[in-house]
């Protein structure tokens, strides 16, 4: 067998399939806020993602905790439709009790301050629920195809390049989100990027039936990941003795896929062999990889951000680790001069190791999401938009922008 470094594919004509307003590649819970804000603008959105079912991390790799969109002293931080979907992931009950004071009780300030807003979710029937609503809104959900490119034209995105089962095909698109988790677009394309120094540990989530109770099994980090963070700065300390990952090599993820899969079987048996009162149920069908690359934009959000007010702020989270500090997200975090009219959203956005454990999880996400959707409903070129507009209509769709107001 030749040894050649590389071979040369031939050139080849490429079908443009749709032609959309707003094109948002991934379908997690960012790809789901922003293809639900955009399509509520009434512009024709198109939702393109790689596997066949929503929600990403949050469904797919089992990381089922809707975590707080409060600040752990009482105050709700993250509204619209960050709200929304929590609401939407136990809309037909939840895995665990509700938190008192925000959906039961809810005139109980106390049980509020001692509770946070955060629940447990059923993963499979969150992504349905997320499917349906999306469906209804008008969004063209396109299932197995991954991207595989661009074409621009200056600083705009004009078309958003993928590869199905039938093939490689087009879409063009007026703007764009790239929700992908791993800002696959905006490297694809070229733009500044930065990747995440301290990588990712091994966590292997899964589902097992017990008796008559079906049990979440938390074996590995997924919320708290291989950093330890000081109290007083906040700094990264890489655990040595855990293995790492980068998520962004295609043989690395699959060793780390694998060795999760070993790791997971592992801590299975261990209770015994399978039996009638005894079932593995589900794994992850993706890596439960938390931070890996990212944007670098307009702005850089960092923990000492923390109550600072930002005059483009699209709305607010919380740090979920611990009670008390609340960012606004500036929207200079949702994209780069680089490319005027592809808005980022999710674990993407431009923030710094410090603050990427935070801007990851699931309520930034929907944050993040619905004002990049709707930033590229509004217009084709952020450099032009009007902060003010964008944030009146944030405002008109329930988002809360501002520490102050709560």
């Amino acid at each position: 067998m030749q040894n050649e470094q590389s071979i040369h594919e031939k050139a080849r004509d490429i079908p443009v399939r749709g032609n959309y307003d707003v094109v948002v590649c991934g379908g997690g819970i960012a790809g789901i806020a922003a293809a639900l804000a955009a399509a509520r603008q009434g512009v024709r959105v198109a939702l393109v993602e790689r596997e066949y079912l929503l929600g990403g991390l949050a469904t797919l790799g089992l990381i089922t905790v809707y975590l707080p969109l409060c600040d752990g002293r009482g105050r709700q931080c993250s509204f619209g439709i960050a709200e929304e979907l929590l609401r939407l992931s136990v809309l037909h009950g939840a895995e665990a009790p509700l938190p008192r004071g925000w959906m039961t009780d809810t005139d109980d300030e106390a049980a509020r301050c001692k509770n946070r807003f955060s629940v447990r979710f059923n993963p499979s029937v969150f992504a349905i629920l997320a499917e349906q609503v999306l469906r209804q809104a008008g969004v063209e959900l396109l299932y197995g195809l991954a991207v595989v490119g661009g074409r621009r034209s200056g600083k705009k995105l004009t078309h958003i390049l993928c590869e199905g089962r039938d093939g490689r095909f087009a879409l063009a698109c007026g703007s764009a989100v790239d929700a992908t988790g791993d800002a696959v677009l905006c490297r694809l394309l070229g733009m500044t990027c930065a990747t995440y120094a301290y990588k990712n540990t091994l966590p292997s989530w899964y589902y097992y039936q017990q008796g008559s109770t079906c049990r979440l099994q938390m074996l590995g980090y997924a919320e708290n990941p291989n950093i330890s963070l000081s109290e007083s700065e906040g700094n990264p300390a890489v655990d040595p003795t855990k293995p790492h990952y980068t998520g962004l090599d295609t043989f690395e993820v699959s060793r780390m896929t694998c060795d999760a899969h070993d790791q997971l079987i592992s801590h299975f048996l261990a209770r015994g062999d399978l039996a009638p009162d005894y079932a593995l149920t589900s794994i992850a069908t993706v890596p439960q990889l938390r931070m890996t690359a990212r944007l670098c934009g307009q702005q850089t959000l960092d923990v000492s951000d923390a109550h600072r007010e930002m005059k483009d702020s699209v709305g607010m989270m919380s740090d979920w680790r611990q009670a008390g500090p609340v960012y606004e997200v500036p929207f200079g975090c949702l994209w780069s001069e680089e490319m005027v009219n592809l808005a980022v959203a999710g674990r993407m956005i431009s923030a710094t190791d410090k603050m990427w454990d935070l801007s990851r999880v699931i309520p930034a996400c929907a944050v993040t999401g619905q004002a990049a959707g709707t930033a590229c409903a509004l217009s084709r070129n952020f450099a032009t938009l009007s902060v003010s507009r964008l944030q009146k209509t944030l405002r008109q769709s329930g988002v809360v922008l501002y520490e102050k107001e709560l």
